[in-house]
Parts: C-alpha cells; sequence; structure tokens
C-alpha cells in the first residue's frame, strides 16, 4: 500500500514483495518512486518501486520513534479511502516523517497531524474559542460531543466530563510540552478518531503501541 502525492492511498501487486532482496524496500515509512499498471483503471495493478529514502533503517536504535513512524503510516493506511487525494495531509505527513527522523520536537509533530487528518476527513475539531462564552482566551477543555473548546470558566462545573486541551495544540510560542501534555492531546485526538474514523473497525494496534511506548518513555520525547 502506497500514500501518494495525487491518487492518495493506492494498493497494487508487488511480484516477490515477500523476498528477501525486496524486503527492506517495502518498509512502512520508506519513500518510494512508484510505476503502477493495469489493463483497466478499476484494476488491482502491479507496482515496481525504487527506493529514495529509507526512515526506518535511521531509528532501529529508537524504539519510540520507530512506533511512531508505524503508528502514523497504520492510521494513515487504515483512514483514508483509496486513491482519493488528500494533497495538504500527504505534504504533513512527508513532513512529520522528517521531523520523526530528525527534529526534537517529533511528538508534538504527531498530535497535530493527527489533528489534521481529523480536519482533511471532516472531523475536524473547533478549537478557535470556547463553545460556551465565545471568549477566546484560557481555552483548556474539549466537548467530547461537540469538538469545540471550553474556557477553564466555563467549562468548570463539567471538567470531568470535558477532554484536557493542552497549550501547545492552540500556540506554538506555549513552549515544549511535558510528556503529559503529548498524551493529552494523542488522547483528545483519538477519542475523536475512535469515535468518528474508527467508528466501525478498530484502531489500528500500531497506534496503541505507539502509545504504551510514549507512556512507558516517562519524560517528554526528545
Amino acid at each position: 500500500m502506497l500514500f501518494t502525492a495525487q491518487h492518495g492511498r493506492h494498493a497494487g501487486l508487488v511480484r516477490g514483495g515477500q523476498g528477501r532482496r525486496a524486503r527492506g524496500l517495502y518498509q512502512a515509512g520508506n519513500q518510494v518512486s512508484a510505476t503502477w499498471r493495469a489493463r483497466l483503471e478499476e484494476h488491482l495493478g502491479n507496482l515496481r518501486c525504487e527506493l529514495m529514502h529509507t526512515a526506518a533503517a535511521g531509528l532501529l536504535d529508537d524504539a519510540l520513534r520507530l512506533a511512531a513512524l508505524s503508528a502514523v503510516c497504520a492510521v494513515v493506511e487504515a483512514a483514508l479511502p483509496e486513491r482519493y487525494p488528500y494533497p495538504i495531509l500527504y505534504e504533513e505527513f512527508l513532513r512529520l516523517a522528517g521531523k520523526i527522523e530528525n527534529d526534537a520536537a517529533w511528538a508534538e509533530s504527531y498530535a497535530h497531524f493527527e489533528l489534521t487528518l481529523l480536519a482533511e476527513l471532516g472531523f475536524g475539531l473547533d478549537l478557535s474559542a470556547c463553545a460556551v462564552s465565545g471568549q477566546t482566551t484560557d481555552l483548556v477543555y474539549v466537548s467530547p460531543r461537540s469538538g469545540r473548546a471550553v474556557s477553564s470558566e466555563a467549562g468548570a462545573e463539567w471538567r470531568e466530563k470535558l477532554l484536557p486541551l493542552p497549550a501547545f495544540l492552540l500556540r506554538s510560542e506555549a513552549g515544549a510540552p511535558s510528556s503529559e501534555d503529548v498524551r493529552a492531546a494523542l488522547n483528545l485526538t483519538g477519542w475523536f478518531l475512535t469515535g468518528h474514523v474508527f467508528a466501525e473497525a478498530n484502531v489500528p494496534p500500531a497506534r496503541e503501541r505507539f502509545l504504551e511506548r510514549l507512556a512507558q518513555a516517562g519524560s517528554a520525547p526528545g
């Protein structure tokens, strides 16, 4: 399965793809140049790929980053309809893959990517103003029903029923998030992924494994 700029998630048959020579090529997160051929457009078709960049190989000594890369690939594969282009999401995916490899702030970028994924699929959260008062400051909760932000004052009475909204999801100048903030952000996006995108299917196990490793890491990943 490929994620492409112009054709979205695209399947194809790779002859010999399970062989020893090809095994390293067809790894989640690798960037490839692909040629797809089929007699008719609706056919599965055949894929031939050439490796352009391998991400996973450089992460073999970092289990948490490798788990993150596997998770985002699995979420994209499971969430997107086949052969429907998502150019914005594709660019964000490439940017996130690069940050997982090289950037200390990769974990918060992962959370932002899932927000973009929800928006691109029509389930975007409205974090611009409080759903109750309309104020645009002191937004610390999200309604699990509407996906709208709620201020500290307006949500005080119902805070046990609301989802925490980490500050770094609202503004980049909020500073480096703690590990608790990152997990709260992924719990937030996970709530809406589970309730909307994966309402009729299970959340990809790779994402669950990533969250488990993130919790075990303790401090904020870097």
